[in-house]
């Protein structure tokens, strides 16, 4: 566990390198971001919206704050904007006549605000400047997240840490060697995600293992848990124990101080859903029988077009075998070991902990990311045939880059036991094999220059080879 500053001489040297990785890593971020450019170079009206998935929410985006795009009674609905050359987008449904995109408008509500703000000062829009517009968005929001991203890992490794190459491993792994960073050049939830969980736990690990009882932390750890939750549907499994958590250190102070966030996010939550789809339930959920917002047609340049998920193509057609798809989702073409090989090393530390953690509250920990890790993937492995798409279109399994944070907090086990040989000169090839998975994770996270909906490197490589 983490010593205090004046016990440990080198935690200042270890700081100063935190910065150093986060400076690298958020400038490397920065420059992919400027560097977005359209994925059609020949086309008339280029974009730097690199698929349907990331215009689908910049569309919520204009339809708010562009007065001519607004259709009457209907705020949230994108009618207007996908009738303009380069903004139609797959991810929509449509209900009481109007399109809106599937993506829940929390994200898209807070987008608008800051676009409210350039589009009013500057009189810049979306559809006049859209690459200076589109990466001042970018970079305040995702390099936001990233900034903070980092910063709460770096006071993770340094608290649950025991050595100093453990811990700049980890640190190294969090900047470069996931798909965390991978996505920093597009709009999505994913990476919002990852952040809101960083924090979260950086914030309860400090009412939960030192005893913080400053208001400060109850609100940041309320704070980011309702976002996670809101961002990332699944990570429920996450936000609900460590709410418990904190209630059951601190009661009174998680009244006044975590629950006040929580309540204001789920507000602005539910409140934004209901002004969009006069529904409580997200958008992407009316999907059966009887009430498919995903059935539809819609007008579009002369045109009568029927919605794409009444036939979807290639990868969104679904793995019709549960057990194929679980195979490719951890090991196969998609997989979560073979494109991040260090989430082996993840397990061990896991491992490691449950089973020789000399502190009762590193087991807790351990447990509580094993518990999460096996019901949100088992949740994403279940899905109907319409889910089992891999996320569709992208460079990795997308769907899982919120656990980041925790899977990089329970290898550290792992990276101190391999410091620990190493320096006792007893083995190195451990430190050596670490070393190697890094190296291979990192290839992954940085295969797609700058736009994440791609391939991984594996479906290319197999299509390569005659084998897909």
């Amino acid at each position: 566990m983490n010593t205090s500053p004046n016990d440990d001489p080198r935690a200042a040297l270890r700081r100063g390198m935190y910065f150093v990785l986060i400076a690298i890593g958020l400038g490397a971020a920065l420059g992919r971001i400027l560097a977005v450019d359209a994925v059609d170079r020949t086309a008339a009206h280029r974009r730097p919206f690199l698929s349907a998935n990331d215009r689908s929410r910049w569309c919520t985006v204009r339809a708010l704050v562009e007065p001519e795009l607004r259709v009457p009674g209907a705020p949230y609905a994108i009618d207007r904007v996908i009738q303009q050359p380069n903004w139609d987008t797959i991810d929509m449904v449509k209900h009481d006549g109007h399109l809106h995109s599937s993506k829940p408008p929390l994200l898209p509500t807070i987008m608008a605000a800051e676009y409210w703000v350039i589009y009013r000062l500057a009189g810049w829009s979306l559809e006049s400047q859209p690459f200076l517009v589109g990466r001042i968005v970018l970079v305040t929001l995702n390099g936001g997240c990233l900034l903070l991203y980092f910063l709460a890992m770096a006071r993770l490794v340094e608290r649950l840490g025991t050595t100093d190459w453990g811990r700049l491993f980890v640190m190294a792994a969090a900047v470069g060697g996931t798909f965390v960073t991978t996505f920093a050049v597009v709009i999505n939830n994913h990476l919002v995600g990852a952040a809101c969980a960083a924090v979260a736990m950086d914030a309860t690990l400090r009412i939960w293992f030192d005893g913080q009882r400053r208001l400060r932390w109850f609100v940041v750890a309320g704070l980011a848990a309702a976002f996670l939750a809101g961002d990332e549907l699944p990570a429920l499994a996450l936000a609900a124990p460590l709410s418990l958590l904190v209630f059951w250190k601190a009661p009174w102070r998680a009244l006044l101080g975590y629950l006040p966030p929580v309540l204001l996010v789920a507000g602005v939550f539910f409140g934004s859903n209901w002004i969009a789809h006069h529904s409580l339930v997200p958008a992407y959920l009316h999907h059966s029988a009887g009430d498919n917002w995903y059935d539809y047609t819609y007008e579009r340049g002369g045109r009568v077009i029927e919605s794409y998920w009444n036939q979807p193509v290639g990868i969104d057609r679904g793995e019709p075998s549960v057990a194929w798809y679980a195979f490719n989702v951890l090991v196969g073409h998609h997989g979560i070991f073979s494109l991040t090989p260090l989430w082996l090393m993840s397990v061990c530390g896991t491992i490691l902990w449950l089973r020789r953690g000399h502190d009762r509250r590193l087991r807790g920990l351990a447990a509580l990311v094993a518990v999460v890790s096996l019901v949100c993937v088992g949740f994403y492995l279940l899905r109907p045939l319409s889910g089992r798409n891999y996320g569709g279109m992208n460079t990795g399994f997308r769907w899982v880059l919120w656990m980041a944070p925790l899977w990089l907090a329970v290898m550290l086990p792992t990276a101190d036991a391999v410091a620990e040989q190493a320096l006792h000169g007893k083995r190195r090839w451990p430190l050596a094999m670490a070393l190697v998975l890094l190296a291979a994770s990192a290839l992954s996270a940085h295969y797609a220059t700058w736009n994440p909906w791609t391939n991984p490197w594996l479906v290319d490589l197999m299509k390569y080879l005659g084998w897909g």
